[in-house]
Protein backbone atom coordinates (compact mmCIF):
# COMPACT_ATOMS: atom_id res chain seq x y z
CA UNK A 1 0.00 0.00 0.00
CA UNK A 2 1.94 3.17 -1.06
CA UNK A 3 1.31 6.60 0.91
CA UNK A 4 -1.14 7.81 -1.08
CA UNK A 5 -3.73 5.00 -0.71
CA UNK A 6 -2.68 5.28 3.31
CA UNK A 7 -3.86 8.86 3.61
CA UNK A 8 -6.72 8.15 1.33
CA UNK A 9 -7.62 5.08 4.04
CA UNK A 10 -7.14 7.60 7.15
CA UNK A 11 -9.45 10.10 5.58
CA UNK A 12 -12.06 7.52 5.18
CA UNK A 13 -12.01 6.44 8.78
CA UNK A 14 -11.76 9.99 9.73
CA UNK A 15 -15.01 10.55 7.97
CA UNK A 16 -16.57 7.36 8.85
CA UNK A 17 -15.93 7.82 12.44
CA UNK A 18 -17.44 11.68 12.70
CA UNK A 19 -20.54 10.65 10.67
CA UNK A 20 -20.94 7.26 13.05
CA UNK A 21 -23.63 8.95 15.54
CA UNK A 22 -25.32 10.05 12.46
CA UNK A 23 -25.44 7.03 10.91
CA UNK A 24 -26.62 4.84 13.46
CA UNK A 25 -29.55 7.51 14.92
CA UNK A 26 -30.69 7.96 11.38
CA UNK A 27 -31.11 4.55 9.93
CA UNK A 28 -32.03 3.54 13.27
CA UNK A 29 -34.84 5.34 12.80
CA UNK A 30 -35.50 4.47 9.31
CA UNK A 31 -35.32 0.88 10.06
CA UNK A 32 -38.58 1.38 12.65
CA UNK A 33 -40.31 3.22 10.25
CA UNK A 34 -40.41 0.82 7.77
CA UNK A 35 -40.54 -1.98 10.10
CA UNK A 36 -42.79 -5.01 9.29
CA UNK A 37 -43.05 -3.23 5.75
CA UNK A 38 -42.17 -4.92 2.04
CA UNK A 39 -42.68 -2.19 -0.30
CA UNK A 40 -43.02 1.45 -0.25
CA UNK A 41 -46.37 3.06 0.58
CA UNK A 42 -47.95 6.04 1.38
CA UNK A 43 -47.21 5.31 5.88
CA UNK A 44 -43.92 4.38 4.48
CA UNK A 45 -43.25 7.73 3.45
CA UNK A 46 -45.23 9.32 5.78
CA UNK A 47 -42.79 7.69 8.73
CA UNK A 48 -39.75 8.68 6.52
CA UNK A 49 -40.81 11.99 6.67
CA UNK A 50 -41.16 12.54 10.18
CA UNK A 51 -37.49 10.50 10.51
CA UNK A 52 -35.86 12.65 8.20
CA UNK A 53 -37.49 16.15 9.65
CA UNK A 54 -36.33 14.50 12.90
CA UNK A 55 -32.54 14.07 11.87
CA UNK A 56 -32.55 17.84 10.92
CA UNK A 57 -31.96 16.88 7.46
CA UNK A 58 -35.22 20.38 7.25
CA UNK A 59 -38.45 20.60 6.00
CA UNK A 60 -37.61 21.92 2.58
CA UNK A 61 -35.10 19.13 1.93
CA UNK A 62 -37.39 16.39 3.57
CA UNK A 63 -40.31 16.97 1.50
CA UNK A 64 -38.03 17.40 -2.04
CA UNK A 65 -37.13 13.95 -0.94
CA UNK A 66 -40.09 12.62 -0.42
CA UNK A 67 -41.31 14.01 -3.64
CA UNK A 68 -38.59 12.59 -5.05
CA UNK A 69 -39.75 9.16 -3.65
CA UNK A 70 -43.48 9.14 -4.30
CA UNK A 71 -42.43 9.88 -8.35
CA UNK A 72 -40.15 6.99 -8.13
CA UNK A 73 -43.04 4.77 -6.54
CA UNK A 74 -45.34 6.43 -8.86
CA UNK A 75 -42.94 5.21 -11.65
CA UNK A 76 -41.98 1.47 -10.72
CA UNK A 77 -45.46 0.67 -9.73
CA UNK A 78 -43.59 -1.53 -6.69
CA UNK A 79 -40.35 -0.45 -4.86
CA UNK A 80 -39.20 -2.55 -1.66
CA UNK A 81 -38.19 -1.43 1.73
CA UNK A 82 -34.84 -2.93 0.50
CA UNK A 83 -34.60 -0.41 -2.17
CA UNK A 84 -35.53 2.64 -0.07
CA UNK A 85 -31.18 2.99 1.01
CA UNK A 86 -30.21 2.69 -2.45
CA UNK A 87 -32.80 5.30 -3.71
CA UNK A 88 -32.10 7.70 -0.61
CA UNK A 89 -28.36 7.33 -1.67
CA UNK A 90 -28.71 8.20 -4.82
CA UNK A 91 -31.34 10.80 -4.03
CA UNK A 92 -29.19 12.87 -1.74
CA UNK A 93 -25.94 12.44 -4.14
CA UNK A 94 -27.54 14.43 -6.45
CA UNK A 95 -29.08 16.77 -4.27
CA UNK A 96 -25.63 17.61 -3.12
CA UNK A 97 -24.28 17.53 -7.01
CA UNK A 98 -26.56 20.20 -7.62
CA UNK A 99 -25.47 22.61 -5.66
CA UNK A 100 -21.47 22.23 -6.46
CA UNK A 101 -20.57 22.04 -9.96
CA UNK A 102 -16.91 22.71 -9.64
CA UNK A 103 -16.17 19.01 -9.47
CA UNK A 104 -13.32 19.97 -7.22
CA UNK A 105 -12.89 18.84 -3.71
CA UNK A 106 -12.85 22.43 -1.37
CA UNK A 107 -11.60 25.26 -3.15
CA UNK A 108 -10.77 25.30 -6.57
CA UNK A 109 -6.74 27.50 -5.74
CA UNK A 110 -5.34 28.66 -8.94
CA UNK A 111 -1.40 28.93 -8.27
CA UNK A 112 -0.84 31.60 -11.02
CA UNK A 113 -3.63 34.20 -9.75
CA UNK A 114 -2.78 34.79 -6.31
CA UNK A 115 -3.12 35.52 -3.51
CA UNK A 116 -6.64 33.20 -3.03
CA UNK A 117 -8.75 35.64 -0.80
CA UNK A 118 -11.22 34.16 1.89
CA UNK A 119 -13.31 36.40 4.08
CA UNK A 120 -14.36 33.78 6.91
CA UNK A 121 -18.05 34.56 8.16
CA UNK A 122 -20.24 33.13 10.95
CA UNK A 123 -21.45 33.36 14.29
CA UNK A 124 -19.03 33.02 17.98
CA UNK A 125 -19.20 29.52 18.74
CA UNK A 126 -19.09 27.91 15.55
CA UNK A 127 -15.50 27.39 15.30
CA UNK A 128 -14.70 29.66 12.81
CA UNK A 129 -11.40 30.73 14.08
CA UNK A 130 -10.28 27.03 14.59
CA UNK A 131 -11.37 26.61 11.23
CA UNK A 132 -9.36 28.78 9.71
CA UNK A 133 -6.28 27.65 11.71
CA UNK A 134 -6.85 24.07 10.32
CA UNK A 135 -7.35 25.34 6.78
CA UNK A 136 -4.11 27.22 7.18
CA UNK A 137 -2.54 23.60 8.20
CA UNK A 138 -4.68 21.73 5.19
CA UNK A 139 -3.28 24.51 2.45
CA UNK A 140 0.18 24.84 4.17
CA UNK A 141 0.70 21.17 4.01
CA UNK A 142 -0.34 21.73 0.38
CA UNK A 143 3.22 23.27 -0.10
CA UNK A 144 1.14 26.92 -0.33
CA UNK A 145 2.03 30.05 1.73
CA UNK A 146 -0.96 31.22 3.91
CA UNK A 147 -1.17 34.22 5.57
CA UNK A 148 -3.86 35.59 8.05
CA UNK A 149 -6.35 38.53 9.44
CA UNK A 150 -7.29 39.17 12.63
CA UNK A 151 -10.00 41.53 11.46
CA UNK A 152 -12.35 39.81 13.88
CA UNK A 153 -11.12 43.25 16.29
CA UNK A 154 -14.57 43.09 18.79
CA UNK A 155 -12.89 40.09 20.70
CA UNK A 156 -9.65 40.23 22.61
CA UNK A 157 -9.58 36.57 22.70
CA UNK A 158 -10.39 36.08 18.53
CA UNK A 159 -7.33 37.83 17.82
CA UNK A 160 -4.88 35.81 20.79
CA UNK A 161 -6.81 32.54 19.54
CA UNK A 162 -5.74 33.04 15.80
CA UNK A 163 -2.33 34.58 16.57
CA UNK A 164 -2.19 30.82 18.49
CA UNK A 165 -3.02 29.16 15.28
CA UNK A 166 -0.98 31.22 13.55
CA UNK A 167 2.11 30.17 15.85
CA UNK A 168 1.30 26.54 15.92
CA UNK A 169 0.39 26.17 11.80
CA UNK A 170 4.01 28.51 11.63
CA UNK A 171 2.44 31.10 9.26
CA UNK A 172 2.12 35.17 9.86
CA UNK A 173 -0.77 36.48 11.69
CA UNK A 174 -1.85 40.39 10.66
CA UNK A 175 -3.47 42.43 13.38
CA UNK A 176 -3.97 45.74 14.85
CA UNK A 177 -5.19 46.62 18.17
CA UNK A 178 -8.39 45.80 19.72
CA UNK A 179 -11.19 48.08 18.10
CA UNK A 180 -9.66 48.75 15.38
CA UNK A 181 -11.47 49.07 11.82
CA UNK A 182 -11.84 45.72 10.69
CA UNK A 183 -11.33 46.88 6.63
CA UNK A 184 -7.98 48.43 7.50
CA UNK A 185 -6.64 44.81 9.50
CA UNK A 186 -7.71 43.54 5.96
CA UNK A 187 -6.17 45.87 3.84
CA UNK A 188 -2.77 45.39 5.56
CA UNK A 189 -3.38 41.84 4.96
CA UNK A 190 -3.88 41.70 1.76
CA UNK A 191 -1.14 43.95 1.49
CA UNK A 192 1.24 42.29 2.67
CA UNK A 193 0.24 39.00 1.17
CA UNK A 194 1.01 41.06 -2.15
CA UNK A 195 4.04 42.45 -1.01
CA UNK A 196 5.87 38.84 0.08
CA UNK A 197 3.79 36.59 -2.40
CA UNK A 198 1.22 34.60 -0.29
CA UNK A 199 -0.96 31.98 -2.11
CA UNK A 200 -3.99 32.15 0.09
CA UNK A 201 -5.10 34.73 2.51
CA UNK A 202 -7.73 33.68 5.49
CA UNK A 203 -9.50 36.78 7.11
CA UNK A 204 -11.15 36.12 10.39
CA UNK A 205 -14.40 38.70 10.38
CA UNK A 206 -16.64 39.43 13.69
CA UNK A 207 -18.88 36.92 14.21
CA UNK A 208 -22.15 38.98 15.56
CA UNK A 209 -25.74 38.55 14.09
CA UNK A 210 -27.78 40.76 16.23
CA UNK A 211 -27.61 43.95 14.02
CA UNK A 212 -27.54 42.44 10.45
CA UNK A 213 -27.34 46.21 8.84
CA UNK A 214 -24.60 47.00 10.60
CA UNK A 215 -23.22 43.21 9.89
CA UNK A 216 -23.56 44.16 6.17
CA UNK A 217 -22.62 47.21 5.86
CA UNK A 218 -18.51 45.80 7.50
CA UNK A 219 -18.45 43.09 5.00
CA UNK A 220 -19.20 45.11 2.45
CA UNK A 221 -16.42 47.83 3.34
CA UNK A 222 -14.21 44.76 4.00
CA UNK A 223 -14.98 43.66 0.18
CA UNK A 224 -14.26 47.08 -0.90
CA UNK A 225 -11.32 47.80 0.65
CA UNK A 226 -9.71 43.98 -0.40
CA UNK A 227 -10.96 44.74 -4.25
CA UNK A 228 -8.94 47.93 -4.04
CA UNK A 229 -6.01 46.08 -3.37
CA UNK A 230 -6.31 42.78 -5.53
CA UNK A 231 -9.44 43.14 -8.23
CA UNK A 232 -11.85 40.48 -7.54
CA UNK A 233 -10.92 39.95 -4.30
CA UNK A 234 -12.68 38.04 -2.26
CA UNK A 235 -12.71 34.71 -4.54
CA UNK A 236 -14.66 32.92 -1.44
CA UNK A 237 -16.61 34.05 0.95
CA UNK A 238 -16.79 31.09 3.61
CA UNK A 239 -19.64 30.74 6.29
CA UNK A 240 -18.94 28.54 8.94
CA UNK A 241 -21.55 26.59 10.92
CA UNK A 242 -21.84 24.34 13.64
CA UNK A 243 -23.70 20.88 12.41
CA UNK A 244 -24.01 19.97 16.30
CA UNK A 245 -26.75 23.05 16.44
CA UNK A 246 -29.22 21.36 13.76
CA UNK A 247 -31.99 23.82 13.33
CA UNK A 248 -30.13 26.75 14.47
CA UNK A 249 -27.27 26.10 12.17
CA UNK A 250 -30.41 26.88 9.35
CA UNK A 251 -31.28 30.19 10.86
CA UNK A 252 -27.37 31.09 11.11
CA UNK A 253 -27.35 30.10 7.21
CA UNK A 254 -30.50 32.15 6.13
CA UNK A 255 -29.47 34.93 8.39
CA UNK A 256 -25.75 35.28 6.58
CA UNK A 257 -27.05 34.84 3.49
CA UNK A 258 -29.39 37.85 3.81
CA UNK A 259 -25.92 39.95 5.03
CA UNK A 260 -23.88 38.86 2.45
CA UNK A 261 -22.77 37.20 -0.35
CA UNK A 262 -21.89 33.65 1.24
CA UNK A 263 -20.02 31.43 -2.03
CA UNK A 264 -19.21 28.41 0.35
CA UNK A 265 -19.90 26.64 3.30
CA UNK A 266 -17.51 24.66 6.22
CA UNK A 267 -19.37 22.37 8.68
CA UNK A 268 -18.13 22.08 11.75
CA UNK A 269 -18.52 19.49 14.75
CA UNK A 270 -19.61 16.95 12.86
CA UNK A 271 -18.02 14.15 15.19
CA UNK A 272 -20.04 13.25 17.73
CA UNK A 273 -23.24 13.93 17.00
CA UNK A 274 -26.42 12.70 15.65
CA UNK A 275 -26.96 16.00 13.22
CA UNK A 276 -25.16 15.03 10.37
CA UNK A 277 -28.03 15.49 7.99
CA UNK A 278 -27.54 19.33 8.65
CA UNK A 279 -25.26 19.21 5.39
CA UNK A 280 -27.37 17.96 2.93
CA UNK A 281 -30.28 20.42 4.01
CA UNK A 282 -28.37 23.27 4.38
CA UNK A 283 -26.52 23.31 1.29
CA UNK A 284 -29.59 22.01 -0.88
CA UNK A 285 -31.92 24.73 0.51
CA UNK A 286 -29.79 27.48 0.28
CA UNK A 287 -28.31 26.35 -2.86
CA UNK A 288 -24.72 26.80 -1.71
CA UNK A 289 -21.65 24.13 -2.19
CA UNK A 290 -20.35 22.77 1.42
CA UNK A 291 -16.82 22.94 0.91
CA UNK A 292 -15.12 21.48 4.06
CA UNK A 293 -16.67 19.10 7.25
CA UNK A 294 -14.97 19.39 10.91
CA UNK A 295 -14.74 16.01 11.57
CA UNK A 296 -12.72 16.60 15.26
CA UNK A 297 -10.62 18.54 17.48
CA UNK A 298 -6.85 17.33 15.64
CA UNK A 299 -5.60 19.88 13.50
CA UNK A 300 -5.96 17.58 10.59
CA UNK A 301 -9.58 16.67 10.85
CA UNK A 302 -10.76 19.03 8.56
CA UNK A 303 -11.53 17.62 5.13
CA UNK A 304 -12.20 18.99 2.01
CA UNK A 305 -15.74 17.93 1.41
CA UNK A 306 -16.36 15.25 -1.51
CA UNK A 307 -20.15 15.17 -1.48
CA UNK A 308 -19.98 11.67 -2.83
CA UNK A 309 -17.73 9.65 0.21
CA UNK A 310 -19.92 11.79 2.34
CA UNK A 311 -23.16 9.98 1.15
CA UNK A 312 -21.27 6.75 0.72
CA UNK A 313 -20.32 6.79 4.82
CA UNK A 314 -23.37 8.00 5.90
CA UNK A 315 -24.74 4.78 3.80
CA UNK A 316 -22.42 2.46 4.77
CA UNK A 317 -21.23 2.10 1.43
CA UNK A 318 -17.52 1.37 0.41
Amino acid sequence: MGIFDIFKKKKKETLDNGLSKTKETVFGKIARAIAGKSKVDEEVLDNLEEVLISSDVGVDTTLEIIDRLEKRVARDKYVSTDELNNILYEEMSSMLADNDNSQKDGFDIDAAQKPFVVLVVGVNGVGKTTTIGKLAHLFKQQGLNVCLGAADTFRAAAVDQLCIWGERVGVPVIKQKMGADPASVAFDTLSYSVKNNMDVVLIDTAGRLHNRVGLMNELTKIKNVLKRVVPGAPNEVLLVLDGSTGQNAFEQAKQFTKATEVSSLAVTKLDGTAKGGVVIGISHQFQIPVKYIGLGEGMDDLQAFNRMEFVKSLFGKE
